[in-house]
């Protein structure tokens, strides 16, 4: 017989196969929703009541006093790499927003800023850049000028605070299709405007160039979109020398920031392992519900580098799109190589990195 046991908050009986024990305790499943949760860093369940963050970051109280502080003003938790404290007083911590109230810089936003999108370019495949620039100031009038650089009346373009650079700001694109980005978007102009007040991507150190691209782009169903994403993962895996030698990015930056998954035998193994990671810090991110994230690239601020990075990104989602399983397991990356001879920027680009044809070719230096 199945042994029957009390929830021991709503005191209903269960089998205990239905129950759920948690701190010598058995849970009825609707209770275990409603009076628990997962700490948000180290995935711990912890009891609602013992929540050391808020509704929107619950975290245990040893998460919380390892990484977090609350804004001094508003009381709001926030990450260490994100508080604010003034010159005066080195001890009161401050959230972006409530930073900029005490020193009037508003055009770099809020780490969690997040606008309603803006879609630029006819096409179902949407491309949203966050580009890492540092080195020459988290400074208002400097994010200003690059976006005149970009915006011409309309806003393509925002700034963003990142805790992760040491002197500078995340230039973030609204959504865009390549065609757009390669042809309409002003990057020469954000490129050169920011190369001019003294800013630095690659050779920062500290800077990534991060794309999200939207799911709906890989299909009209969940499980049509997860196929293509399980081919497009599978792809950075068979490949990962390849678009490690690409990325720029060193191996101990990659593990840092921008995790591989570890290669499986089949594309839909390697998502049901990235479903169950749900980490943000992987080469390509899945927690966000409308977009995956590739964060694999080193920042840049030359432009061929730019466009050839979208240009190559794009051809993995028709590869992802339009080959089997087994076509894209058996593709090797000179046959990869050879169907993108009709993008002149990424083609420049492999041959610079030595991963198209091995021949001499003329190089502007990263920056």
């Amino acid at each position: 017989m199945n042994e029957i046991r009390a929830c021991c908050v709503c005191g209903s009986l269960h089998p205990v196969a239905e129950l759920t024990e948690f701190d010598d305790s058995y849970l009825c499943a609707a209770c275990l929703r409603s009076e628990t949760m997962l700490c948000q860093d180290c995935a711990e369940r912890i009891w609602a009541d013992t929540n050391a963050g808020d509704s929107d970051t619950p975290l245990c109280q040893h998460c919380y006093d390892r990484n977090y502080t609350s804004c001094e003003d508003c009381g709001r938790v926030i990450h260490h790499n994100d508080a604010y404290y003034d010159d005066d007083d080195d001890y009161e911590a401050r959230c972006y927003h409530c930073h900029c109230r005490h020193t009037d810089r508003r055009t770099i936003h809020d780490y969690y800023y997040k606008p309603e999108p803006e879609f630029f370019g006819e096409g179902g495949r949407w491309f949203g850049v966050e580009l890492e620039i540092d080195d020459a100031g988290e400074v208002n009038s400097n994010a200003a000028k690059i976006e005149n650089a970009a915006n011409c009346g309309e806003e393509r373009i925002y700034c963003k605070h990142d805790g992760s650079l040491n002197d500078g700001f995340e230039i973030v694109t609204h959504p865009m299709t390549l065609e757009y980005h390669m042809h309409k978007m002003p990057w020469a102009n954000v490129l050169k405007e920011a190369k001019r007040m003294g800013y630095r991507s690659h050779s920062s150190g500290t800077c990534g160039l991060h794309v999200h691209i939207n799911r709906s782009a890989f299909g009209n169903t969940e499980q049509e979109r997860d196929e293509v994403i399980a081919r497009v993962l599978y792809f950075f895996e068979k490949h990962w020398e390849e678009l490690l030698k690409f990325s720029r990015r060193t191996h101990k930056q990659l593990k840092q920031w921008a995790n591989r998954y570890g290669l499986k035998e089949h594309p839909q193994e390697i998502l049901k392992h990235a479903k169950g990671d749900q980490e943000r810090y992987t080469c390509i991110n899945l927690t966000n519900y409308h977009t995956i994230e590739v964060r694999i690239f080193r920042g840049t601020l030359k432009l061929n580098t730019l466009l050839a990075t979208l240009q190559l990104l794009d051809r993995i989602c028709d590869v992802a799109l339009y080959y089997t399983d087994e076509e894209i397991k058996n593709m090797s990356w000179t046959t990869f190589a050879a169907g993108c001879a009709h993008l002149p920027e990424l083609v420049q680009y492999l041959k610079e990195r030595r991963l198209y044809v091995n021949e001499p070719v003329t190089a502007e230096a990263e920056v």
